[in-house]
């Protein structure tokens, strides 16, 4: 009796890590989703150009045309291979106002990589951009993490950071994280010259990154 008893239990077991095993092979031949990267950031405003000065002085962002489809009041800006779409908005419901006292890291916000957050936090300073700075120290590998939060003109927070520090780690089995290399920057017009010259540089960026 207690050996059909062990027998059952085991066979219960073997089905259940067949049923297990075979959900986990599903998982993972999941096709690839084709997408490629952040395409742009869309941001009600209440004024286009104050927003276009923010974005170009403050972010370096570059202001690109726009297809006179967008018959809207608005604005494209364009740089670190992701744009910024602006709408001007009459509802002044959607719209919250610039409160630098109350800056909290746990609200919405877009975030932007950065390779010196000391020169960041000195262009902020020239503009009299109010910010706060919040430092996080990773206790596994030690690397420290400065964050800085502000708002735009309308009140939407940024984020500059220096998460470069951070691993990227799958938290689960599944998943297959993808690195827009070479791929995810729309052609550009600067002329034939300028197209040459930045043409150079992409192929000259995947190279050093695919050798890396």
């Amino acid at each position: 009796m207690e050996e059909n008893k062990e027998a059952c239990k085991s066979n219960g077991e073997t089905t259940v890590n067949k049923a297990d095993n075979n959900k986990k092979e599903a998982d993972e031949k999941e096709p690839e989703l084709p997408l490629m990267s952040l395409n742009h950031v869309s941001r009600l405003c209440r004024n286009v150009e104050d927003s276009i000065d923010f974005y170009t002085k403050v972010l370096g962002f570059v202001l690109i045309e726009r297809p006179p489809a967008f018959d809207f009041a608005g604005a494209w800006l364009f740089n670190y291979g992701v744009g910024i779409h602006l709408v001007r908005s009459n509802d002044e419901d959607k719209l919250s106002p610039p409160d630098s006292a109350h800056l909290d890291p746990m609200d919405n916000h877009i975030s932007f990589q950065c390779e010196d957050v000391e020169a960041i936090e000195k262009r902020l300073k020239e503009l009299d951009v109010k910010y706060i700075k919040r430092t996080v120290k990773d206790d596994q590998s030690g690397n420290a993490i400065d964050r800085m939060f502000f708002d735009d003109p309308d009140g939407f927070m940024i984020e500059i950071c220096n998460c470069e520090n951070l691993k990227l780690a799958p938290a689960r089995s599944i998943g297959k994280i993808k690195l827009p290399f070479g791929r995810h920057n729309p052609p550009l017009d600067l002329g034939n010259d300028a197209d040459a010259d930045a043409d150079a540089d992409a192929d000259a960026m995947i190279r050093k990154k695919q050798s890396a």
